[in-house]
């Protein structure tokens, strides 16, 4: 399994998030599959080619692709329309190898485009269940506003730790998604607020890797209790 712990709460909300706004249908039952086996191959995708020995993930290749392309297909046979989103994930899995090969997985646009794939669940979801992208629009801009801002949070906790300059740019970032998310909805503003003081107060404190994934963690479910509340 990818050691990418992360990565599963960008699976999870923005197919949650879409399930709340547009409500369940059953395509989104082998959506969910596909969506999990896909990240799982692309991971090892990625690491072919990183690594430039694709035999070292033949079995993980293999076999995650077995599993994702009959799901995808029996969602796209039941709802031919999420065919609309192709070509944009086409686009940022290109991004994403491209970064892979070069061995620069780590570079800001890389991450914005992983995020981007992620939050395109949100439609997805919508657009299943017949529902016009209009309707969730708050929910993926939402989405893109707190995972866009874990990237700079993350890395003034980790990798650039003592940074002044990255961790002004932090709290930049969280003060204009303050802004947007309050715009938007006063439930939002609340949750953004706490998620700029956490941006503000975290870095000067010295928290493990795993209490940082647990507050993430819960960040997490308070965005989706904010998005049912909205």
């Amino acid at each position: 399994m990818p050691p990418q712990h992360g990565a599963w709460a960008m699976l999870a909300v923005p197919y949650l998030a879409g399930l709340l706004t547009a409500g369940f249908h059953w395509p989104a039952v082998p959506l969910l599959g596909a969506w999990i086996a896909g990240y799982l191959l692309s991971y090892f995708v990625f690491q072919a080619l990183k690594s430039r020995r694709p035999r070292r993930y033949r079995d993980q290749l293999l076999g995650y692709g077995l599993i994702a392309a009959p799901l995808l297909l029996v969602v796209v046979v039941a709802a031919p329309r999420v065919l609309w989103y192709a070509p944009a994930y086409a686009v940022l899995f290109a991004i994403n190898a491209w970064y892979a090969w070069r061995r620069r997985e780590r570079d800001l646009a890389n991450d914005l485009a992983s995020i981007a794939e992620s939050c395109l669940m949100v439609f997805v979801v919508a657009t299943i269940a017949d529902t016009p992208p209009s309707a969730v629009l708050v929910p993926f801009l939402l989405c893109a506003a707190y995972f866009a801002g874990t990237v700079p949070y993350v890395k003034t906790m980790i990798r650039e730790r003592g940074n002044v300059a990255y961790y002004r740019w932090s709290i930049g970032y969280h003060v204009v998604a303050l802004a947007v998310a309050a715009y938007l909805s006063p439930w939002a503003g609340v949750l953004f607020a706490w998620f700029l003081a956490r941006a503000v107060l975290f870095p000067r404190h010295g928290l493990t890797a795993k209490q940082i994934g647990v507050t993430e963690v819960v960040n997490s479910v308070l965005l989706l209790t904010c998005i049912a509340l909205i």
